[in-house]
C-alpha cells in the first residue's frame, strides 16, 4: 500500500510547530520561565508519537533516531515567546493550532501504524494516540482538564479523520490527495464543533448524599 509520505512529511513538520507553539501559549497563561516554554513545547509536540512508538514497539524513538527535531520545537516554542504580543485573539489562536496539530499527528500517526502492518483498528487507535496525547500531557502539566476529556469533541475528530485517511489510501486514491482531504475534514470539523460547541453525551452520576 502507498503511504503519502511525500506530503506528510513537510505536514508533519507544520504539525511540530504549532503544537509546540499551543504548548508555549499554554505556558504563557501559567507565567512559566523560558525553560519551562522550551519543556512544555518539545513534550507536548513528541510525546504523541513517543507514546505511540512504545506502545507499538517502535525503536529508537523519533525525536533520538532524529535530535533536529528537538530543535524544531524549542525554536517554535522561543518564538511564540516574540510572538505572543501581537496575538491578539489568545485563546482563539490556541484552539485553531491544537485543531491543526490535532489533524495532522493523526494522519502521521496512522500512517506510523500502516508501514508497521498493524491491523485497521490499531492503525486508527495509533493515530489517536498520536494525535490525542501530545495536547494531555500539556493539560496534565499546566494543571486544565485535557480538552480530550471534555465533552466537546476531539478524540471522536481525530478518529473520525484516521477513518478518512486510512480508508482514502485503501480505496488507491492519490496519497498526497487523501492527505488534503482528510487535513480539510478533520480541520473544519474541529473548528465547526468548536465554533457550533457540539459535545459527546456527558455521563453524570451524583449519588443522593441522603443515602
Amino acid at each position: 500500500m502507498a503511504h503519502a509520505e511525500n506530503l506528510l512529511f513537510p505536514l508533519s513538520i507544520i504539525g511540530l510547530i504549532v503544537v509546540s507553539m499551543t504548548a508555549a501559549l499554554a505556558a504563557g497563561r501559567r507565567s512559566m520561565d523560558w525553560m519551562g516554554v522550551v519543556l512544555l513545547g518539545s513534550i507536548t509536540a513528541l510525546g504523541g508519537g513517543s507514546t505511540r512508538d512504545v506502545l507499538l514497539g517502535n525503536y529508537p524513538l523519533s525525536w533520538v533516531q532524529e535530535p533536529y527535531l528537538l530543535g524544531i520545537t524549542a525554536a517554535a516554542a522561543l518564538a511564540t515567546i516574540a510572538l505572543a504580543p501581537v496575538i491578539h485573539h489568545f485563546n482563539k489562536a490556541f484552539l485553531f493550532l491544537d485543531a491543526i496539530g490535532l489533524v495532522l499527528f493523526t494522519m502521521l500517526g496512522c500512517s506510523v501504524a500502516l508501514k508497521g502492518g498493524h491491523h485497521f483498528a490499531i492503525v486508527i487507535m495509533a493515530g489517536m494516540i498520536t494525535g490525542c496525547v501530545g495536547g494531555v500531557l500539556r493539560d496534565v502539566l499546566c494543571n486544565d482538564v485535557p480538552l480530550l476529556f471534555r465533552a466537546e469533541l476531539y478524540a471522536s475528530v481525530s478518529i473520525l479523520t484516521g477513518l478518512v485517511y486510512v480508508e482514502g489510501l485503501q480505496l488507491g486514491l492519490n496519497p498526497d490527495l487523501v492527505t488534503l482531504v482528510a487535513f480539510v475534514f478533520g480541520l473544519t470539523f474541529r473548528l465547526l464543533a468548536i465554533r457550533f460547541r457540539w459535545e459527546m453525551p456527558k455521563f453524570v452520576y451524583e449519588r443522593d448524599a441522603g443515602r
